[in-house]
């Protein structure tokens, strides 16, 4: 960690409200690079005139489409909307629980798998211990800044993140932001 701030500085905080829009923002930002989903979230923004989840039910199927959502994605929002609406999922409950029944709760709307309910975990609740082993670009920075000869898989992520306990959210940040400012050295 400390060659990782060296070369790439300290990483900026980076803290999200709680709710809807920013857990509909971590499905929209799956899978697709920053700007994408910058990009996308801009215009359903727009064109939903704010994210809610009574403007998500609302809009339906063709409407998200239109704002840039695959089909997959349509139907991973109408069902996190739905069982907001309907009070499946309370978001406003998750603060007092631990970390594996959020993610418990999460998991149970389709479209929020382990990363997802990370990255909410980390980003909207502040949880201090989270380590979203499934990210690509944070098994890339391992590799790099362990000089490991393969990217790791998840599960061996997981062992690697076992060594940052019980920081090992500081410890993400930190690769992500050195996977960001680093150059890649052939």
């Amino acid at each position: 960690m400390r060659m990782a701030i060296e070369q790439a500085g300290t990483p900026a905080e980076r803290r999200h409200k709680t709710g809807f829009p920013t857990l509909l923002r971590i499905i929209v930002d799956q899978q697709v690079s920053v700007q994408a989903g910058a990009a996308i979230w801009r215009k359903l923004d727009q064109n939903l005139g704010g994210v809610s989840a009574t403007k998500v039910l609302a809009a339906g199927e063709g409407d998200l489409k239109a704002s840039g959502l695959s089909r997959a994605k349509a139907a991973y929002a109408l069902a996190l909307a739905e069982a907001v609406s309907q009070r499946a999922l309370n978001l406003n409950s998750l603060h007092r629980m631990d970390d594996g029944a959020v993610r418990e709760a999460l998991t149970r709307v389709k479209g929020i798998g382990r990363w997802s309910a990370d990255i909410y975990l980390m980003f909207a609740l502040g949880r201090g211990d989270i380590w979203p082993a499934g990210d690509l670009a944070l098994a890339e920075a391992a590799k790099r800044l362990l000089g490991l000869p393969e990217r790791p898989t998840p599960a061996e992520m997981d062992g690697i993140g076992e060594r940052w306990k019980p920081w090992r959210t500081a410890a993400a940040i930190t690769l992500w932001h050195y996977y960001k400012k680093v150059p890649i050295t052939v």
